[in-house]
């Protein structure tokens, strides 16, 4: 049994245990309790071991004592790319090619979000989809003082960063006049206002939508303001064959948007590159030597950007983690989801790039590090999420394993990579406090949540214009 030290006295009031549980501690030593327990003090790990020892040592310091009867105690997932102003635009942009669903779909629907759009949109996406995770980095959308209002309502922990763009083509009106000098203060009055709030559950980080529409000197200075203030930098990379075309064309570099960046010295070890699909070795060597991380969104990637190299960038000792990307580019919306897509499509990926079958690629260990581990990594979080030990946040998911869905359990690891669905997750915690208790979310009216995001979503596509097409004879 581990037990922090000098620790003092305790607070019966302020501590719990769990115990009962398959305890999957994603530690370095990657062990894993058949019969662990965990004691949580405020909101952090004061102890880990064997449910015999724990109790013995600790029961007397509190009644709040949890049987988990057998189910399995995991680190919270971090989801590292997501747009939670975008979940009111669910199914607005399906079986569109990239550059329409910006120009035509997304940007005229988030030009035209109010903050109360962008509150109920991050409300309606925690609430039903991000009850599975405890922390998101968000992708880049419009008024995050919204998004941090729900955030903090909510109790989940988040990256928080503003959709910034300040060149290029197909911006909207009320965005093509924002200049280079505009996007950098609202970032940093965001900063001033959010970071660090909400218990320490909110961190606001630095953004570029796209290279494609980003001037040299707002990517300079988006590097140096991140160095300054010692916060990440989310940026969409490489996603589509066009990107790296424009680059190479505009900025006169040998290939695409990874080339540029290295040039310029923008990779740094504070930047979460999302997608990242059509680099090529010697990038992938780029990413790594910087200590830049990577956000796989498999289901996105399929949707319209195409096959991402992730065993390449894995081995090359890159930390790559799973986001879901937006409700537009996704629809589905669950990490869990993710999961199981990242490790089919890869082998699958590896099959028709090596002519011959490999299952060990992707296996479920990895995976699994990918929403926790590296997830923690992703988002410059590591030092107090990602795994469960002594001295973290008190971040965990429990898992139910004894349903049709994952039953019967031979090897529990396999089982929550290729047979874990969403519902099988049925309590979380972050920061010591409960979100979800036995499939129930906290604190949360879930039919009023629903009801203002089909009243918000229906006057924002009014406002945008977004047209959706009849794919049937509706009669």
């Amino acid at each position: 049994m581990e037990t922090k030290s000098g620790g003092g006295s305790f607070s019966e009031s302020a501590t719990m245990i769990l115990h009962n549980a398959v305890i999957v501690t994603m530690d370095s030593e990657s062990r894993v309790f058949q019969n662990g327990a965990v004691v949580i003090e405020k909101d952090k790990i004061k102890a880990i071991g064997q449910s015999s020892d724990i109790l013995q040592h600790f029961s007397p310091f509190t009644r709040h004592i949890v049987d988990l009867h057998g189910q399995i105690l995991l680190p919270g997932f971090v989801n590292t790319h997501v747009h939670t102003s975008q979940q009111l635009g669910r199914g607005i942009a399906d079986n569109v090619d990239l550059m329409t669903w910006l120009h035509h779909r997304i940007w005229p629907y988030e030009s035209n979000i109010t903050e109360e759009d962008s509150y109920i949109s991050t409300y309606f996406a925690e609430s039903n989809l991000f009850t599975r995770v405890t922390c998101f980095a968000e992708a880049g959308g419009q008024h995050v003082t919204g998004m941090a209002r729900a955030v903090e309502l909510l109790g989940l922990r988040a990256c928080l960063t503003e959709s910034i763009m300040d060149s290029g083509e197909g911006l909207p009106a009320s965005w093509g006049i924002r200049t280079t000098d505009q996007c950098i203060q609202s970032q940093k009055k965001l900063y001033e206002k959010h970071h660090n709030t909400a218990d320490d559950r909110i961190r606001i980080w630095l953004g570029i939508r796209q290279v494609m529409n980003s001037t040299d000197r707002l990517l300079l200075e988006t590097r140096d303001i991140a160095r300054e203030l010692k916060t990440g930098i989310l940026m969409h990379v490489a996603e589509i064959p066009l990107e790296n075309q424009v680059e190479m064309e505009t900025r006169k570099v040998d290939h695409g948007t990874v080339t540029l960046l290295d040039k310029i010295d923008f990779l740094q070890n504070n930047l979460l590159a999302a997608h990242t699909v059509w680099v090529h070795e010697t990038e992938i060597g780029f990413l790594s030597r910087a200590g830049v991380k990577v956000s796989h969104c498999p289901a996105s990637a399929m949707r319209m950007l195409g096959f991402a190299c992730v065993r390449e960038m894995l081995d090359a000792g890159i930390s790559v983690s799973l986001g879901t990307d937006g409700a537009p580019s996704n629809n589905r919306m669950s990490i869990v989801d993710e999961m199981y897509l990242a490790s089919l499509i890869n082998k699958g990926w590896e099959t028709y790039t090596r002519g011959t079958t490999d299952p060990t690629a992707l296996p479920a260990e990895t995976v699994l590090k990918m929403v926790t581990v590296n997830g923690a990594k992703s988002v410059l979080w590591d030092n107090e999420i990602g795994s469960l030990e002594i001295g973290k946040k008190a971040d965990m998911v429990v898992v139910n394993p004894f349903s049709w869905s994952m039953a019967p359990v031979h090897d529990r690891i396999s089982n929550l990579v290729y047979c874990m669905r969403t519902e099988n997750i049925v309590s979380v915690m972050c920061n010591g406090q409960w979100i979800m208790r036995d499939k129930k979310i906290l604190n949360v009216d879930e039919e009023e949540v629903i009801s203002l995001a089909k009243e918000a979503s229906s006057k924002l596509l009014r406002r945008a214009g977004v047209k959706i097409p009849s794919r049937m004879n509706i009669l």
